[in-house]
Parts: structure tokens; sequence; C-alpha cells
């Protein structure tokens, strides 16, 4: 299987990139703010924010952290919030600050708050004031001794800033009583920054850029170890990728639903549109289908990434129809299966091909993506990128041919350095020949098409998020009245998946509704579960550990 797929390259994308083309993501950075540096960056609410503005902020914002917080290179950061204007500015002012930056779902709870911050090592963390109270609750058990604290509307103008934020505390009372001795104002931060001198930090190809949190294939929450060179390599092979298909200094308006913290949204959109010079329409809140939908309105996007519970959710907004596609040209379905019926749809309406493809954390993420000229829907992964290998492989780690399902590997200068702190959890993924086990079933064809025949075992997709089963029953089980605990994905016609418990009881007495209350205390929105079911016992190996497979077969269904 060597190489099958580069024969059916599209015309223009070569086999290799230079992963080292740029030093690091500054490096992107700097060339791109001073290139483009009157055209808009990023826009979120109304506003946009030039390359050169966007610099100045950057600028500001890692002189601050060098002179005032004191931070020093290697130093992890943490920066929890949705998509708004001051997520790239401290993104990537942290990175000119040679800092390591530890994205955070500011959906946490206390318990997953606490485990990432403290795992991770950071010392310092910039949060939305609507999630503060979350911090205060775990802030003592964690390294964390700087917080800076950021409001919805503090990048906007003065007024509407203004208007913003006394409406999202006191209308929409969005921002629950917290108390962080200490912290500083985001606003404050970027004032002061201003008037310091950053002195310039030397960020080389193999320096941690990011800790972007996963549960791997199996387990707790683990931090995956991208560096500088991982991203400038996947962002280098998404440009090999798309430059046969994109105008020359095209100005790409493109659209950026999921968010900036999630890996996708955060190469794909963030750096890798930054570097050709596109515009990111920041959503703050695309649960809001009609609020999306009418940004969209009177605006000629050309490019829109998501996962397909946003595709399908879009189509079935009212509105969407009318909107205006005529300069859509890429729509990019990731992070979860992209469903026929959606890609179907997506294409009758848009005109435009909803192209799938395929990534992990692990890598940066992009392994695989379709052509871009395809013309329907074809239900593969694509093609490996330019300087990726890929193979599938038996238990016995055996290479497998063509259209023979196993465990597909990955190779490239996009996998990860390891998982932070975990060298036996890097063992366990990774081989000494750089190969890095995806636990994703997999076939690949004559023409080096890669399509996914199964995915990991245990893991269950709720709307392109992974929901691992030992992490949810580790928290169920802490339950005084559960006895036994088993976790298994059903499918959702809106999430691909959603949790389902199914749970032998310690005390008769325990209800569904004491459950389900003790999940919404301990488990972020998407890994509580939609279900749940009480058995007598669990179906087990002689060894005791649960048999999973048994348990979807009995229980895989909304009603079972």
């Amino acid at each position: 299987m060597e190489k099958v797929w580069l024969k059916s390259y599209p015309k223009g994308v070569p086999a290799e990139i230079d992963p080292d083309a740029f030093s690091s993501i500054n490096d992107i950075f700097d060339q791109s703010v001073v290139h483009y540096a009157e055209r808009p960056a990023f826009t979120n609410f109304g506003k946009s924010i030039s390359f050169a503005e966007l610099d100045e902020h950057c600028r500001a914002f890692a002189a601050y952290l060098e002179k005032r917080v004191g931070l020093k290179k290697g130093d992890r950061i943490a920066i929890m919030m949705p998509n708004l204007l001051q997520y790239p500015v401290a993104l990537f002012g942290a990175l000119r600050a040679g800092l390591t930056v530890v994205n955070t779902n500011p959906l946490y709870t206390t318990r997953e708050l606490q485990h990432q911050l403290s795992d991770a090592g950071a010392s310092t963390i910039l949060i939305l004031e609507n999630f503060a109270h979350v911090l205060e609750s775990c802030i003592d058990e964690t390294p964390v001794k700087n917080v800076i604290v950021t409001r919805m509307g503090d990048m906007l103008p003065p007024l509407k800033g203004a208007i913003i934020n006394l409406v999202v505390k006191y209308v929409k009372r969005l921002v629950p009583g917290y108390h962080l001795p200490g912290a500083i104002a985001f606003k404050s931060v970027l004032e002061e920054g201003k008037t310091l001198n950053l002195t310039p930090v030397k960020v080389d190809a193999d320096d941690i850029a990011f800790l972007q949190y996963t549960g791997g294939t199996t387990g707790v929450s683990k931090g995956a170890m991208l560096t500088h060179r991982n991203v400038v390599a996947n962002v280098e092979q998404a440009a090999a990728w798309l430059a046969p298909f994109t105008p020359k200094d095209q100005h790409d308006l493109v659209i950026t639903a999921l968010p900036l913290y999630h890996i996708f949204s955060l190469t794909a959109n963030c750096i890798y549109f930054m570097h050709i010079g596109g515009e990111n329409l920041l959503i703050t809140n695309p649960r809001d289908m009609k609020g999306f939908v009418k940004e969209l309105s009177g605006r000629q996007f050309s490019v829109i990434t998501g996962v397909n519970t946003l595709y399908n959710g879009l189509l079935n907004t009212s509105g969407f129809n009318n909107l205006d596609f005529s300069n859509l040209r890429i729509a990019l379905g990731g992070g979860m299966a992209v469903q026929r019926s959606v890609a179907e749809r997506w294409k009758s309406v848009t005109g435009t091909t909803l192209i799938e493809a395929y990534g992990l954390t692990e890598t940066s993420p992009g392994v695989s993506m379709n052509p871009l000229d395809l013309e329907k829907f074809s239900g593969n992964i694509g093609l490996p990128l330019p300087s990726t290998q890929v193979c599938v492989r038996d238990e016995n780690k055996e290479e497998l041919g063509f259209n023979e399902p196993g465990e597909l590997c990955v190779r490239g200068p996009q996998v990860m350095k390891g998982y932070w702190q975990r060298p036996e959890e890097t063992a366990r993924s990774m081989d000494s020949e750089g190969w890095f086990y995806t636990g994703d079933m997999a076939t690949i064809d004559e023409k080096g098409f890669v399509r996914i025949v199964d995915r990991k075992k245990d893991m269950i997709l709720v709307s392109g998020f992974n929901v691992y089963p030992n992490e949810l029953e580790d928290v169920v089980a802490h339950h005084p009245d559960v006895l036994e605990v088993g976790a298994i994905g059903v499918p959702d016609e809106t999430s691909g998946e959603v949790v389902k418990l199914v749970v032998v009881k310690k005390n008769p007495g325990l209800t569904e509704e004491q459950l389900t209350e003790y999940c919404r205390k301990n488990l972020t929105n998407y890994k509580r579960p939609r279900y749940i079911t009480f058995a007598s016992e669990l179906p087990k190996s002689n060894v005791g550990k649960i048999l999973r497979r048994e348990l979807r077969e009995q229980y895989g269904s909304p009603d079972s």
C-alpha cells in the first residue's frame, strides 16, 4: 500500500510539504499581520479588528504577561471562553510570549476544570466572567495564581460593549456571583500592556504550543502535546490541499461557529485562515440557530466549517434557505461523521458539496480530506494529506491489505509529541517508528481513499465531542446508591449519539431523577446521560470486565 493515494491527488497538490517552512506559529502570525495589515482578521458582534490591530493587542497582552505577571517561556496559561474577539488576542499573545496554551472548555464542571488545570500545571487563566464561579469553587486545589477576567463586550465599542455586558449580567442573568480576590480585568491588561516593552522570546519548532486535552483512546482526560512544528505542518498540509481551489490572494469570509478551543476550529479556522489573510466571523452562541442564521444574513461568506449537527441544525432553521450562497466554495465537515442525508440536503440547498475530512486532537488535527472538487458526498474521509502516511493493522499490529478493516494508524509531522506527563499512555498509542494508533477501525481502497467502518470501541461522539465511558462510569460510581454502571452511546438524530447509562442499584430507592441531578452537577452538558436504564446486573467477562459490546447489543437503543 505504498502511498497509492498519491495517484488520486487533485492536480496541483504536492506529495510532500515542508514542515519547517515556518519556524513557529509566531512566524506565520508575524508574516500575516504585516502582509494583510489592513484586512479584517476577526469579526464578532458586528465589530471587526484588522490584522494590524490584532498585532497591537497581542503584543500588549504578551508584554503584560511577561512584565507584570512574570510568566516565562514554557509556562502554561489556560484560556476559558467561547468565540469572542478576546480569544485570538489571548491565543497569539500567549504564544508570542513563549507560553503553552491550555484550551479549556467553558462548560466544564468544577471537577473537570480542577483536573485540567492541575494536570497541566497552569499558573494563569483568562476566563469569561460567566464561568468565573466555577473557577472560584476549585481554584484553591489548582496551581492557578493569576486570574484575568473578561466580559462579553470587552473588545467592542464602548457603548455597545457596556450595553451587552449589562444585558448579559442583569437581564439574561448569565453571570453567577463569584469572588476571586486579585483577579485582573482583561481591559486593564491591554491598557497597561500597551505601555510596556515586550522582550522578544525565541520560540523553537519543538516547543509545545498547546496542551490540547482529550480522552485519547481511553480513560481520563489528558493533554496532547502539540508542538509549533506539529501545527505549522498541519497548516502547510491544509494550504497545499486547498491551494489549487483557492484564487490567489483570496479574501475569504470564514464562518467560525465551532469553538476555537476545539482543535478543528483552532487549526483550520483560527490559524490556517489567518495564515492566508481570511476573515473569521466568530459565532459566540451557535446553539441559537435563529440568531446564527440572522448573523449570516446579508453576508457573502465563502467558507464554513462545522460538525454534522451544525449543518443539520442550519438546514432545519427558518430563513437559512434564503441566504446568499453565491460565494460559498468550501463547506468542510469534521469532528464527527457527516450523515449522507445531511450532505445531500446541503448540496441541494447551497449548491456546494459538503466535504468530509478526518482528524484527531493528537494529529493537530488533520489526517485526511476529500478533494474539494468532489461532486457529491462519498462517505469516505478522503485521502491522506501531503507528508502523511496511513495504514490499517490487525490486533497483532500486522499491516492489512486493501479493503480489509483494521485499526487506522497515522504517521506524519502533524502527529503529537506525546501525552503530557504520561509516558505509559504515549507508549500505548505510539510506536517507536512514529505511528499513532487511532483506535478507529477503517479500510483503505485501491485508490487510497479511507473509510471509517467503526469508531473507537467505547467512545461516544456527541455533536463532535468525545465522551469516554470510563470517565462517566467513574463519576457515576461515586454515587452512594450506585452499585455498578456501564455507559454507552445510543443513536440520536440531533447529536449523532447521546449517552445512555445502564445502572445496577445499591439502594433500591434510587430514582432516575436523582441520578440525573447528580450527573448535572458533575458532568458537562454533552456528557450527561439522556437515558438511564436500571438493570439487575451488567454483562461481564470472566475477570469481571464489563463487556461493552454485549452492553450495546442489549441496551443500544433509547427504549431498550
